[in-house]
This record gives structure tokens, sequence and C-alpha cells, in this order.
């Protein structure tokens, strides 16, 4: 295929401004006010946390509300911003806190995670978990105190 990289997959992501979205909800906001940026992003196993470059970060209006130490492949490490972001895929969404960085949207694992996705490497496609094609199924652990 003319333009892809061997192995890297790609979906197309709504990133939405949190607040916006909230404000929305409360009536203070009308829907087509709300800042919203499409992509196609790069779906990254390998990374646990998602990214945003500054000028996506700019379009939506969002606001660094930290800095963490982002620790690269080659060992390097770096204070960046964080963000927190609505991530939509294909109807199925988050909020994610995001860093601050790079040239590209990238989806790290905690995405992949709370939205119950995969990646389809021999496709390369992003699909639902086949266990719950409907609507995403988190994980959690039944603790059973006893007094």
């Amino acid at each position: 295929m003319p333009g892809k990289i061997m192995g890297e997959v790609k979906a197309k992501v709504k990133l939405t401004n949190p607040t916006d979205d909230e404000l929305v909800r409360r009536g203070q906001l009308t829907a087509d006010q709300v800042r919203v940026y499409e992509t196609e992003a790069v779906i990254d196993t390998g990374a646990v946390c998602s990214v945003l470059p500054i000028h996506v970060v700019q379009c939506l209006g969002l606001t660094i509300r930290a800095q963490r130490v982002a620790g690269y492949a080659d060992g390097r490490t770096e204070a960046v911003g964080v963000v927190g972001v609505l991530i939509d895929w294909q109807g199925r969404d988050t909020l994610e806190d995001a860093l601050v960085l790079g040239d590209e949207v990238l989806i790290g694992q905690t995405v992949l995670e709370k939205l119950d996705l995969l990646v389809d490497c021999q496709n390369q496609r992003l699909i639902p978990n086949p266990a719950h094609p409907d609507q995403p199924v988190n994980k959690v652990r039944h603790l059973k105190y006893e007094l």
C-alpha cells in the first residue's frame, strides 16, 4: 500500500475539548461552539500515554495543567505539558490525559484499554474487542473486605 508504513496502524479519532463538552451539558454553550479536531491518529501499543502536538492543543483551546517527564525509546527524558482531552473512536469515548509533544496524534495503551479496543495488526486496523462488540467493558476487580 503506497504511503503506509509496514505494521503502522492508524485510526480516525475525534478529539474534543472536555470543558466545552461539559458546558454543553450544563446548557452554557451550544453544540456548534464545541471545539473538535478530527484526525488519523497513530495507534501505538508500545506507548502507555497518548500524545497531542501543540497545534492540536491550540486548536482545541486546551490548557496545559501540569508537567510530566516523558521517557523516549533512546533513553532521553524531557519535561512536557499535560492536557485533558475527550477521545472518541466510533462512538466509544474516554477522558484522557495526553502529553503535549511531537507532530502527530498518538493513541496509547490507556485509551485502548478504556475503550476496550484491539489492534488487528494483520489488517492494520483498530477493532472493538470481539467479546464486547457493542460497547466497551472495563475490567474491575471486586475485593471482598471482612471486618
